[in-house]
């Protein structure tokens, strides 16, 4: 109901200031224009869902190995994780194009763009989660003889679970960002191309029914990683995204 309201205000809105549909597109434009654009807009959908779910499930690798690395080893820790935040500030909009550079117009860029991205709230969610054990219970399984490899497998890392999906929601949402800064920066297919192909062509319904759909989207995988993580809570009891931090 209240995206109805806003979408209603929307539309009196730019019908009463009499603003030209080449500024902002009425929603009723936008949408009929989905239903004409549709086999485009499905198609540029497609293949930015493609481009997020490969990159999604690559950051997942690479940010739980880096925050495995980075609380095992103390020397990882001191030598790679102050680099890791540094890299983050990194305006990422400028890494696009050099990335295209090293990798051609292909989907290896988007893919190395989204990692870059998406992995810094898992290891940080990660390593948040694998440092919150009970110091008691730390001390309780050094007292038994188990080894720092056990006691990261079978204490931290089943602690870290609620950490991990909490930074797991927070990066399926990044990797659509990322996904469509890609695809500005050089592509021939996708959502994000079609927004600056629009933008070109200056078919604002265009644009923002492919707006809308990004949207959409990253709504729609938000929400499907949390309805992953309500589906583990059963199978994996250590998994409560309630008690987790993001």
């Amino acid at each position: 109901m209240l995206f109805l309201g806003l979408f209603l205000l929307w539309e009196v809105a730019v019908e009463l200031l009499e603003v030209s549909s080449f500024v902002i597109a009425k929603p009723s434009e936008f949408m009929a224009e989905m239903w004409t654009s549709r086999e485009l807009l499905l198609s540029g959908t497609w293949v930015t869902l493609q481009e997020v779910i490969y990159g999604f499930l690559i950051s997942i690798v690479v940010g739980v190995l880096l925050a495995v690395f980075i609380v095992r080893f103390h020397w990882v820790d001191r030598a790679v994780y102050p680099l890791v935040v540094l890299f983050q500030v990194v305006p990422k909009v400028a890494l696009a194009p050099i990335f295209i550079l090293w990798f051609g117009y292909g989907m290896a860029p988007k893919l190395v763009l989204i990692v870059v991205i998406a992995f810094f709230p898992i290891t940080l969610n990660m390593i948040v989660g694998l440092k919150s054990v009970d110091s008691d219970l730390l001390l309780l399984m050094r007292s038994v003889g188990s080894s720092r490899n056990q006691i990261l497998t079978r204490i931290q890392m089943p602690t870290s679970l609620p950490y991990l999906f909490a930074g797991l929601r927070i990066a399926i949402t990044f990797a659509v960002i990322g996904a469509v800064v890609a695809e500005f920066a050089g592509a021939s297919a996708g959502l994000g191309y079609l927004i600056q192909f629009a933008s070109t062509q200056l078919d604002t319904p265009l644009m923002f029914a492919a707006l809308t759909l990004i949207s959409v989207l990253g709504l729609a995988l938000y929400y499907g990683m949390s309805l992953v993580e309500y589906l583990l809570r059963g199978k994996f009891p250590h998994i409560h995204s309630e008690t987790a931090k993001a």
